[in-house]
C-alpha cells in the first residue's frame, strides 16, 4: 500500500496513507497535536507524581513518545509502553523531523535509540525514561492496573471502528490504575458512548487545531 511523506501545517512531518485518506498525525500539525491532546490534556494532569507509567495506543512515528521523553525533566521517571501493529520502516524514521522541529538536535540520539532498541523488551532509555515497544494488536491487551496514562492515538474511527469499540475501552479501562486517565483526538458520539459503557467518566474538551473537541477518560 503507498506511503507518502506530508508536511504538516506546523512543519512538523507525517506519514499519509493515500489509499485509506488517513495520516498518522493531524494534517494541521502533528507536534502541535501530540503537545495539546496527550501532553497539555494527559501527562500535565500528573504534574506531581515522581512516577509515571504511561501507555501508547498506536507507538507509529514515536512522536508522542520523544516528546514525552522530553517532558521528563520535569518529572521524577517515565515508565513508556507503546503499542503498535505495523512498525514504521527506517526509511520512513529518516523522514520525520521532530528533532528540528522541537528544537531538541541535543537529543537527536535518543530518538534514533527508541526506534533502534529491541521490541518486546524494556529498555533504558536515559535514567529518567524506559521504553517498552510491543507489536501487538490492539485486541490483544491484556494489563491490568498498570498505568497512570493511556494515549489512544489509533487510526481514525471511519476507518476502523472496531478499535473504538466498547471492547476495546474496556481493555484500556481494566489496563489504568485508579485515577488514570485516557486522553485521545477523538469526540464522536459514538465514542464517548463505548468509553462510558466501559465505565469511564468523560470530559469533552477544547481539541487541537483543525479539531473542536477531543475527550478525555478517567477510570474512578
Amino acid at each position: 500500500m503507498k506511503r507518502e511523506i506530508l508536511i504538516t501545517g506546523d512543519g512538523s512531518t507525517t506519514i499519509r496513507i493515500p489509499d485509506w485518506d488517513e495520516n498518522y498525525h493531524s494534517s494541521h500539525g502533528a507536534i502541535q497535536e501530540a503537545k495539546h491532546v496527550f501532553i497539555a490534556n494527559g501527562l500535565d494532569c500528573f504534574s506531581y507524581h515522581s512516577e509515571l507509567a504511561i501507555l501508547e495506543i498506536g507507538f507509529g512515528t514515536g512522536l508522542n513518545a520523544f516528546i514525552t521523553f522530553l517532558e521528563t525533566f520535569q518529572k521524577d521517571k517515565i515508565r513508556y509502553v507503546g503499542i503498535e501493529a505495523y512498525p514504521v520502516s527506517s526509511e520512513e524514521l529518516a523522514h520525520m523531523n521532530y528533532v528540528s522541529e522541537l528544537n531538541a538536535l541535543q537529543y537527536a540520539s535518543i530518538f534514533e535509540k527508541m526506534h533502534a532498541t529491541a521490541w518486546e523488551h524494556e529498555n533504558v532509555i536515559t535514567r529518567q525514561f524506559s521504553l517498552t515497544k510491543r507489536q501487538q494488536f490492539f485486541q490483544d491487551i491484556t494489563d491490568k492496573n498498570q498505568f497512570n496514562i493511556i494515549y489512544f492515538d489509533a487510526f481514525g474511527y471511519p476507518l476502523q471502528p472496531e478499535l473504538w469499540s466498547e471492547s476495546i475501552f474496556v481493555k484500556m479501562y481494566e489496563a489504568l490504575l485508579p485515577g488514570g486517565v485516557l486522553v485521545t483526538y477523538a469526540c464522536r458520539t459514538v465514542i464517548k458512548n463505548a468509553m462510558l459503557a466501559a465505565g469511564f467518566t468523560i470530559e469533552k474538551l477544547p481539541g487541537a487545531p483543525g479539531k473542536r473537541e477531543m475527550l478525555r477518560a478517567t477510570k474512578a
